[in-house]
């Protein structure tokens, strides 16, 4: 029995994969999975969705979360990694058996790594906070902040370890948000100084 001349023609002449709408003059395909017309859809890319007045780019509030959680899984990495080899200097020394050994290289392991990823962690935090409160404060986002937000962490992580080891803290935080400074606004430094 042919499709088309069936006792019920229950099957459409045209293509399944494909509906068809309008008159014979402007038939138009759908999407037979969306049920719409692929026209009316943005085909340039994708667009999201922001209040009216807002700038596009991720404020420091919300580029804090990516920090903090990039930091923590970077510490807990090079940790491990630490912890790796340290585990595996200390097990060629000492004889024991594998369980044992076993057990103790993954304790080397997973304590270097949180204990490297804590500290990350903290650091990420502290200038992520600080970076906030001088962007609220001052009403601008720029390259002061970031250094400012540096050297305050390193003064502040510092803190408890004596004055000299304190300024060592900030002038490291300073140095590396600075660099960090130069190595990213290299366009924005040259029109500075109209390089």
């Amino acid at each position: 029995m042919d499709r088309q001349s069936g006792y019920l023609n229950i099957f459409p002449s045209v293509d399944p994969g494909v509906m068809q709408y309008g008159s014979n003059a402007g038939v138009q395909s759908i999407s037979p999975y969306l049920n719409v017309d692929p026209a009316i859809l943005n085909q340039d890319g994708p667009q999201y969705i922001f209040p009216e007045g807002a700038s596009r780019n991720r404020g420091r509030f919300e580029l804090a979360f990516s920090q903090i959680g990039g930091l923590i899984m970077t510490g807990a990495f090079l940790g491990g990694v630490q912890g790796f080899y340290s585990g595996y200097k200390q097990m060629g020394a000492v004889e024991q058996t594998a369980s044992i050994r076993r057990t103790q290289f993954l304790n080397h392991i997973s304590k270097r790594g949180a204990g490297t990823a804590n500290i990350l962690g903290v650091v990420a935090v502290m200038y992520s906070g600080f970076g906030v409160i001088f962007s609220w404060l001052r009403g601008v986002d720029d390259e002061v902040n970031t250094i400012a937000a540096g050297t305050a962490t390193g003064l502040l992580y510092k803190s408890s370890s004596g004055l000299r080891k304190c300024g060592m803290g900030g002038a490291v935080g300073l140095g590396l948000t600075s660099m960090y400074c130069l190595w990213t606004s290299k366009d924005r430094i040259k029109q500075i100084f109209h390089l």
